[in-house]
């Protein structure tokens, strides 16, 4: 994903962009114990999506991203933590 299509993107569809690459970073590195994983360069090109999520939000001066991340979770699983 180009960092030009992040960027018109919203601030909650970035949230949502964000947690799809970290699910889909998760699924890669599982493919790679279980050596089932075809393209392991998917794994850097994931990462580096990922910090072109964090970016754009750098830029729009989000702040504690982190939190907010969890605070998603915790809604879409209707308040229950693990």
């Amino acid at each position: 994903m180009k960092i030009t299509d992040l960027r018109e993107l919203k601030t909650d569809e970035l949230h949502m962009e964000l947690d799809r690459l970290r699910r889909h970073l998760f699924d890669l590195r599982s493919q790679r114990v279980t050596e089932k994983l075809e393209d392991p360069s998917q794994l850097s090109k994931t990462k580096h999506d990922i910090a072109r999520v964090f970016t754009v939000m750098k830029e729009r001066g989000e702040m504690d991203v982190e939190q907010k991340q969890y605070h998603l979770e915790s809604v879409g699983t209707g308040g229950k933590t693990k």
